[in-house]
């Protein structure tokens, strides 16, 4: 068995054409947000003209006030919530976050909560088809996501196509932009969802969305069509990026390779994971010299170096047995969850809509604002209607 980091993992999707796929409705958008509320604007006109409920779950920048209010000024109908106010216990205590909570891989971001939140609505709302949408993504065609949910009939999950920036981790970008082969893949930015898959979850880890399209043994069925646009960034603006991905790109990249090699979790044994972290460094330390040769201007150069050197020295801090120990830790996590989720089904129904499902959580009404849905009692006097 040969280690190594493919540069492409299109062939475990099935593509399917937008315009030939059958069609079917959304039962909601689901955005877990941090910006400014203006970058709402691609979901929220997805959401009206799709007549599809917008669930907003915001933090940091954004607050469900003023996404709401973006909403209401749209005309579509939405429900924000502010998840800096919920009890973190809403989502299970994983062990992939114990395992990784007293090293330097442990991760601050809340991404992972809220799309493990959204699933938890979707679960006790009775929802079976929903989008899961960054807010830096753009819909050129909304069209695409009937598309989406049509192609659930026959997929877990469906992913749309990126046809702007690529989604790639910041080594995966300098082994492009050196001139090398680098694919994409599909991902959590806009990724269809279906109720088979709420059984799934996003673990707090760089590539959370790749670990959710797994069924805890392999990947599930997965498709892709329609087309999507990554808003531009720069991989490469602050070194600590790299740093943060290296981690859950070589789980990711380990584990898919194994699945384009038609291997399964199994094989995943100490031997591969020694073999595939020197083929892991090998590649970011060829692509720093390509760098460095690269007629690029010295300032960019040195931003790409700086964060590939980053990743190396993260790299250097995993070992076969970290990896084994977090995917061990992750099956055991894919057991929890799907017992989370039975629980709440056993004891509060599904089926019975949003205002069942956020009371089934508990959210605190504090928390919560709506526009041209009913959640309850009017939240925070502010709770808006069209």
């Amino acid at each position: 068995m040969t280690a190594r980091q493919h540069r492409s993992h299109r062939g475990l999707l099935a593509p399917r054409d937008a315009l030939d796929a059958p069609r079917a409705e959304l039962d909601a958008i689901i955005v877990p947000t941090s910006r400014p509320a203006h970058y709402l604007c691609q979901a929220i006109s997805a959401a009206k003209e799709q007549d599809v409920l917008l669930l907003m779950l915001c933090s940091k920048r954004s607050t469900a006030f003023d996404a709401v209010i973006e909403a209401r000024n749209a005309g579509a109908r939405a429900l924000a919530i502010d998840t800096g106010l919920l009890d973190p216990e809403l989502v299970p205590d994983f062990a992939t976050d114990r395992v990784l909570r007293s090293t330097r891989f442990g991760r601050s971001a809340d991404t992972s909560f809220k799309r493990n939140l959204g699933l938890l609505i979707a679960v006790l709302a009775g929802w079976e088809r929903i989008l899961f949408l960054d807010d830096d993504i753009e819909l050129p065609d909304p069209v695409h996501l009937g598309a989406a949910a049509g192609l659930l009939g026959e997929y877990p999950v469906v992913g749309l196509a990126n046809a702007g920036m690529p989604d790639n981790s910041v080594v995966c970008h300098a082994i492009r932009d050196v001139g090398l082969p680098q694919d994409t893949f599909i991902g959590g930015g806009a990724l269809a969802v279906g109720e088979v898959a709420f059984e799934s979850f996003f673990p707090n880890i760089y590539n959370e969305d790749w670990f959710f399209l797994l069924d805890g043994t392999g990947l599930r069925p997965s498709a892709i069509t329609g087309t999507a646009v990554q808003r531009v960034y720069d991989p490469y603006r602050d070194a600590r990026r790299a740093r943060g991905e290296e981690l859950g790109d070589t789980l990711a990249e380990g584990v898919f390779g194994l699945f384009d090699s038609h291997l399964g979790l199994a094989d995943a044994d100490q031997a591969y994971w020694r073999e595939f972290l020197v083929h892991r460094r090998r590649i970011i330390h060829d692509t720093i010299e390509l760098v460095r040769a690269s007629p690029n201007e010295a300032a960019v150069r040195a931003r790409m170096v700086a964060a590939l050197k980053a990743a190396i020295g993260h790299s250097l801090l995993i070992t076969p047995e970290l990896c084994m120990g977090y995917l061990s830790a992750w099956q055991s996590d894919c057991g929890r969850w799907r017992r989370r989720v039975t629980r709440l089904r056993r004891d509060h129904g599904a089926g019975l809509g949003i205002e069942h499902a956020v009371a089934a959580l508990e959210i605190p009404r504090a928390a919560q604002v709506d526009v041209g849905v009913t959640t309850g009692a009017r939240r925070r006097s502010v709770a808006l209607r069209v």
